[in-house]
């Protein structure tokens, strides 16, 4: 019956559509004396630049009511010190790894994916196209569909491996941003990331956050990404990986049947270490009680149903 659960990205087969959202997971890791690993069908890293990364000053994360309101600034160790500290541990996982990347410039983009080839066990990489592209004034990449097919195509032609595309949650462009992807060579599309808020502090009067700013995770964010999804599921012929808001088995079938292939989890895992299992267990239960083989068949099922004519 766990086959019922496998899914394909691509060139990729997952044993499960479930992974961990970017950022939110360390490179890897970190968690496996912490959590069970069996309900996870791949491991995406936190994004990794060419040079190591300090990232913003404290404090970096605020709870929510819904969620979660965090301005990490994109902290990492560089590419190099990854491969050789932590591909080697995650190598012994038996698991895909996909590796989340960024940069300032296309070049730089390219320079990481570059230095990312002939690892076997680095099976994709994730395009986080929400980091500012400083030649275009600190706009992200992926607010411009035009940026979001050079990048994507350069590095489409740079690699072998899969790309995945992680775009903004842009609620009124996205489908153009998406279709730019495709087009550019993504094999897959993560949407989306966080959305941009902040928090202040009228006691103090400051903002609650030291980059000032952040991106808002969690439930606050599940219905404007299944919106997203949704729109972009009729535009698109390449898988979808949902991200955003996902922390029960009601919220991953919800996300399946709007067009998702596959699934990100992040900000559920900080409360609910033991989420990936229980929704892949959830996920096998709906199916047995619905007589249903396999979860594709569930994929995009919200656009079979012929919805009555409010005229």
């Amino acid at each position: 019956m766990k086959e019922a659960l496998e899914v394909s990205l691509g060139s990729l087969r997952l044993k499960t559509p479930l992974m961990p959202a970017s950022g939110t997971f360390g490179y890897g890791d970190e968690y496996v004396r912490v959590i069970p690993y069996d309900g996870i069908g791949a491991i995406v890293t936190k994004s990794l630049s060419l040079l190591p990364r300090e990232g913003n000053p404290p404090p970096r994360v605020h709870e929510l009511d819904t969620g979660l309101l965090n301005s990490i600034g994109l902290e990492n160790m560089g590419v190099m010190r990854f491969l050789s500290e932590k591909l080697p541990s995650l190598s012994v996982l038996g698991l895909p790894i996909v590796v989340s990347v960024f940069g300032e410039t296309e070049e730089e983009f390219l320079q990481v994916v570059e230095r990312l080839q002939g690892h076997e066990v680095i099976k994709a990489i994730e395009l986080n196209l929400s980091c500012p592209n400083v030649k275009k004034g600190g706009t992200a990449f992926g607010t411009d569909p035009k940026s979001v097919y050079k990048l994507v195509n350069s590095t489409r032609k740079a690699t072998s491996l899969d790309i995945w595309a992680k775009l903004p949650p842009d609620p009124f462009h996205i489908v153009e941003i998406a279709k730019a992807a495709e087009e550019g060579g993504a094999d897959a599309l993560t949407l989306s990331n966080t959305l941009p808020a902040m928090a202040v502090d009228v006691e103090a009067m400051k903002p609650l956050l030291g980059g000032v700013t952040g991106g808002i995770s969690g439930k606050a964010v599940r219905e404007i990404g299944l919106r997203i999804v949704y729109e972009v599921k009729k535009a698109v012929s390449v898988p979808l990986i949902a991200s955003g808001g996902i922390s029960s088995t009601e919220d991953a079938l919800a996300f399946i049947m709007v067009g998702a292939s596959a699934l990100q989890l992040g900000t559920a895992l900080f409360s609910n270490p033991l989420v990936f299992r229980e929704i892949s267990e959830g996920l096998l239960d709906f199916l047995k009680r619905k007589g249903i083989s396999h979860i594709g068949e569930l994929k995009g099922s919200i656009h079979a149903v012929v919805f009555p004519s409010l005229s």
